[in-house]
Order: structure tokens, then C-alpha cells, then sequence
């Protein structure tokens, strides 16, 4: 062979070999995020999920990549948003922001596994087998939140003794599986303690303002703002009417609280979803959704926020700030 030849031969052999190279390395898996709200009232959940990612040796952009679908309180949306994922064959599917993503996903296939963050009952939907037990392709991390509606209204009328009145601000319940158990359980709540209660849905931001109006026309004393995602992602429109029209008001959420809210009573939703990452993660290192037992989260939390109660003329009492465990100043 001549040497010019053999060094052609050479150089075009080295300039295949990166390209071989690539060609042998693995893709990166993608999960699929699959939420009924949207993303910006979800950032320190998001930021969680990534954290428990982190800790499973998984970081975005480096050697996961994450497809996220927002449905923006659109129920309608999320059997179409989840079939894409299934049809671009992610390695996990991570449902999250109630029962509809998770029933959606689990709609759009039986073999992609699918990690929970959510408040509800995975046995009663059918998702899984058991909570021991998952047994199919199904597990994640729930949270009680809904169930914790009575107690939210408790703490609230030892926040302001005063009420004779409370109003209740519900989800329209074509749009959740809750929303009447919800209702049943804020009135007979009421009844225990002898208050009225004056009850009004909601199906999008649009009928936030005239809820309002009706509450202040029944000389509503005080205000519990029902779990929902439709009420987490407009929270701070929320918020603003409850400071025009002065009513002290209890959320779920401790985020309501950091953002001006009077107080809030639920799980650390943020804790959910850091431990949600982590189930990914363990499963993109190869284990089974069948054999990951789902987690029930029982951390809940009470917090206040101090500047608030001050506006409103309140004063937080000594048997309520026992069972404080934060007040944001």
C-alpha cells in the first residue's frame, strides 16, 4: 500500500471512531411530569422533586431529562397530554396535582412505570393493589390533605372565636373526585362546632371575585379555602381578595402563608415530591413500581403568618400557638 494511501485509510478511520463512540452511548432516560396545573405556582415542589432526584445521582440536563405537561386546570386536557408522553416512551411517568393526572396516566399504559404525588387514596381509584403492595406499574407518595378540611376550620375558628359565619370556597365537583366529600364533611364540621356556613364552587379564576361578593353579602366572619390545584395555582389572586375584603382565611398549603396568607394547616406537599424524585430515581437504577411500597405521608403542619393576624386585628392564642409549628413574620 502506498504511504499516502495508508494515511488516508488512517485519518478517515480516526475521524469515524467519535462517531462510533456517540453512536455507543446510551441515551439519557426522559421522565415524563404530568400535572394538572401549571408551572409557576409549583416551583418549590418542582425544586423538591429535583433535590430527591439529585440524591438518587439523577440531575437534569446532565443525565436525566425531564418532558413536563402542564394541563393549567384544563381536566379535559390530560388524557391527550398524557397518551404523548406514553407515545415518546419516557422511562417514568410521574403523576402529580390529584387524581385525574394519575387516572390519565395510568389510562395511557400499563407498562411505563408511573410515580404518584398526590392527595388521595391510590387503592380506592384503583391504581394500585395495596399500599404494601403496589403490584403493578403504579407507586409513588401520597398525602393527606382533603381529609384535613374539619380540622383546618377548627383551627380557624380558634383564630377568630368571634365567627358565627364561615364561609367554605369549594371546587366545582365535576372537576374533582373530592369536592363533595370535601363539602360533607366542612358542614358537618360547622354543625359540631355551631357555626353557619356559607358554601360556593368554583370552576376556573373567573369566579373567584363573585365568590367573594356572595361571602361578604352573608357577612361571612371568616373563610376556609378548600385543597385543590385550581385554588394553588391562582393563590395569590386569592390571597389579594381576602386583603381587600378583610377575611381571615385558612388554606392547605404552606405557600399561601409565605405569600401574605393568614394560615395554612396540611401536609409538607414539598416533602412529597422530594421523596417522589427519589422513587424515580430508584427506578431508573432498575427497580420495579411492583416492588416500591407507596408512601403515605403523615407530616403535617400548622403555620401562621404573624404580620397578617396583626392586620386583621387578631391575635394568635396561647392554645393555638401551641400547636404551631411556624410563624412567618
Amino acid at each position: 500500500m502506498r504511504r499516502r494511501e495508508f494515511i488516508t485509510l488512517l485519518g478517515g478511520a480516526a475521524a469515524s471512531w467519535p462517531l462510533a463512540a456517540r453512536a455507543q452511548q446510551p441515551a439519557i432516560p426522559v421522565v415524563g411530569f404530568l400535572h394538572i396545573a401549571n408551572a409557576d405556582s409549583y416551583s418549590p415542589m418542582l425544586s423538591k422533586f429535583r433535590a430527591g432526584l439529585g440524591e438518587a445521582g439523577y440531575v437534569e440536563g446532565q443525565n436525566v431529562a425531564i418532558e413536563y405537561r402542564w394541563a393549567n386546570n384544563q381536566g379535559e386536557r390530560l388524557a391527550a397530554l398524557a397518551a404523548d408522553l406514553a407515545s415518546r416512551q419516557v422511562s417514568v411517568i410521574v403523576a402529580a396535582g390529584g387524581a385525574r393526572p394519575a387516572l390519565a396516566a395510568k389510562g395511557a399504559t400499563s407498562t411505563i412505570p408511573i410515580v404518584l404525588a398526590f392527595g388521595a387514596d391510590p387503592v380506592r381509584l384503583g391504581l394500585v393493589a395495596s399500599l404494601s403492595h403496589p403490584g403493578g406499574n403504579v407507586t409513588g407518595v401520597t398525602f393527606v390533605t382533603s381529609e384535613l378540611e374539619p380540622k383546618r376550620l377548627e383551627f380557624l375558628t380558634l383564630m377568630v372565636p368571634q365567627a358565627e359565619t364561615v364561609a367554605y370556597l369549594n371546587i366545582d365537583p365535576r372537576s374533582s373526585t373530592q369536592a363533595e366529600q370535601q363539602e360533607s364533611d366542612v358542614r358537618a364540621a360547622a354543625r359540631a362546632l355551631g357555626k353557619d356556613v356559607v358554601v360556593l364552587e368554583a370552576s376556573s379564576e373567573r369566579d373567584f371575585e363573585g365568590a367573594f361578593g356572595t361571602f361578604v353579602e352573608r357577612r361571612a366572619d371568616a373563610l376556609v379555602v378548600a385543597t385543590a390545584p385550581l385554588f394553588t395555582s391562582n393563590r395569590r389572586k386569592l390571597l389579594a381578595l381576602a386583603a381587600r375584603h378583610r377575611i381571615p382565611a385558612v388554606y392547605h398549603l404552606r405557600e399561601f402563608v409565605l405569600d401574605g396568607g393568614l394560615m395554612s394547616y396540611g401536609a409538607n406537599i414539598a416533602g412529597v415530591f422530594h421523596l417522589a424524585g427519589n422513587y424515580v430515581g430508584q427506578i431508573l437504577k432498575g427497580a420495579k413500581p411492583a416492588d416500591l411500597p407507596v408512601r403515605r405521608s403523615t407530616n403535617f403542619e400548622l403555620v401562621i403568618n404573624r404580620k397578617t393576624a396583626k392586620t386583621l386585628g387578631l391575635d394568635i392564642p396561647p392554645m393555638l400557638f401551641a400547636r404551631v409549628n411556624e410563624v412567618v413574620e
